[in-house]
């Protein structure tokens, strides 16, 4: 790919994402049932210029808003939770960019998200002792530039993916990103991700053996989270808007089932399911619900926005207490109510042919990607005592 689209402004990407999410949704279910990677429908989204949005204006970018931007998600979460996922790390790494890449460092990869290029990433691993415990290495050669190895798990994207963002350490121990063409020797891709849910990300495995990388392809990641910063704050909104999203599908789909298939129970004394009191009260119950995780979510994103205008210690601190408020919120609500489909649907509705389970699988593993309980803990403390929550990249 040499050309995409490039959005104007954030009316364009919100209609653009709306547009993409109604036609994506359509396969959703089939896509999940074949387990049918989505290669033509990322190929659509990066054409359409929505995986350049968060580019910067200087750089010929329309720079939307983190408003914008979790809203995006939440859209394309709506239609299909694992198509919404492979991106998300994208605009982290496109995130990383904007805060540590240098002048021409952002020129040229800016340059290559505005004409289409995907990030993926390679950051997490297995076996060892915790997730902060990267051990893939980033050996400096006698030329200036360096040589990777390692094993990468969890890769989102990876496989879709142009260049591919591998976390490392040098030899000093401190974190970096290398920033390597998917196709670079050494490079490895396995497509062997076999989770419940999220059945098409294709999270699999980076093998990195020896790959060469150029210096200037090379950013200090440790220096994020030195002094205020909002890293973690937007890489956990997307993930909440993806719960959101989610939670926003399977509710969606259980008023389509309620409304055409479903039958009303015999003790109702109703003609229709719809006239059911029993159900009407829990429909109710679960738009509330859902209507303020999607609340939650809007305000996270509006904290984060104003941070970004001024960024201090306690702007940031306030931005990471929305966005793990928003993020607790919607995990909650997208397993709740993707395991309550089936309890308003009836019977029918469990049929596996129909493929309404993929909400509930999609939420109970993508709510998996970090303890909700540590965000809870945080929020408390921050409370009662006015702690700042840790700077790293989960908060």
């Amino acid at each position: 790919m040499s050309t995409a689209h490039v959005i104007a402004d954030d009316a364009e990407a919100l209609a653009v994402a709306a547009d993409l999410a109604a036609d994506f949704r359509k396969d959703a279910a089939e896509r999940d049932a074949r387990r049918r990677l989505p290669h033509a429908e990322l190929e659509r989204l990066s054409a359409s210029g929505l995986s350049a949005v968060s580019v910067p204006g200087e750089f010929g970018g329309a720079d939307v808003s983190t408003e914008t931007l979790a809203e995006i998600f939440r859209l394309l979460a709506s239609a299909d939770a694992s198509l919404a996922q492979i991106p998300q790390s994208h605009f982290v790494y496109v995130n990383v960019l904007r805060r540590q890449g240098t002048h021409a460092q952002q020129e040229f990869f800016f340059g290559e998200v505005l004409r289409g290029k995907r990030f993926g990433n390679a950051q997490s691993e297995a076996g060892t002792k915790h997730v902060q415990d990267i051990r893939t290495r980033l050996a400096l050669r006698p030329d200036g530039s360096y040589v990777l190895d390692g094993v990468k798990h969890y890769s989102t994207g990876a496989l879709f993916a142009h260049w591919i963002p591998v976390l490392a350490r040098a030899e000093d121990d401190t974190l970096h990103v290398a920033y390597v063409p998917s196709d670079a020797p050494g490079v490895t891709v396995v497509d062997d991700w076999d989770g419940m849910g999220q059945r098409t990300t294709a999270s699999g495995t980076v093998r990195l053996e020896r790959v060469p990388v150029p210096a200037d392809r090379v950013l200090p990641h440790h220096l994020t989270f030195q002094g205020p910063q909002l890293h973690g704050a937007v890489a956990q909104l997307l993930h909440a808007a993806i719960d959101a999203g989610i939670a926003s599908g399977a509710l969606a789909e259980a008023v389509e089932f309620v409304r055409t298939k479903s039958r009303p129970w015999f003790e109702s004394g109703f003609e229709t399911a719809v006239e059911d009191p029993l159900l009407i009260q829990r429909f109710g119950e679960l738009a509330i619900r859902l209507r303020a995780a999607e609340a939650l979510l809007r305000e996270a994103a509006r904290a984060v926005d104003a941070a970004r205008g001024d960024l201090t210690d306690d702007s940031a601190a306030e931005a990471s207490i929305a966005v793990a408020t928003a993020k607790v919120t919607a995990a909650e609500t997208a397993v709740e109510i993707g395991s309550a489909l089936f309890e308003v649907a009836g019977t029918r509705a469990a049929l596996d042919s129909l493929g309404l389970h993929r909400h509930w699988r999609d939420a109970r593993t993508h709510t998996l990607h970090d303890p909700a309980r540590w965000k809870v803990q945080h929020i408390g403390r921050y409370v009662l005592s006015g702690t700042r929550p840790p700077r790293h990249g989960l908060l």
